[in-house]
């Protein structure tokens, strides 16, 4: 009959802390090195595109919401119609 024998090491001892502890750190490092040469890379908007954009948000959110009460004023007056007792 055989039997399986584990070996273990000085070393095992269930987890693997000081290893992953800087492995960690150097990764949370290189994220922050990556961060910073990503947000250099941003190109920001002058004043002039920034009220253009500015506006033409303002302008589809007003545009979708009268749209958005008009449906819901139709939808109430159908229900309404639909379920009164006349």
């Amino acid at each position: 009959m055989r039997t399986s024998v584990s070996h273990t090491t000085a070393n095992d001892t269930g987890g693997r802390r000081g290893g992953d502890e800087r492995r960690s750190r150097v990764g949370v490092a290189l994220y922050l090195r990556q961060v910073v040469a990503e947000l250099r890379k941003v190109v920001r908007p002058t004043r002039n595109e920034l009220i253009t954009y500015t506006i033409a948000a303002l302008v589809f959110v007003s545009v979708v919401m009268a749209f958005v009460f008009v449906l819901d004023l139709l939808f109430g007056k159908l229900v309404l119609w639909a379920f009164s007792a006349s």
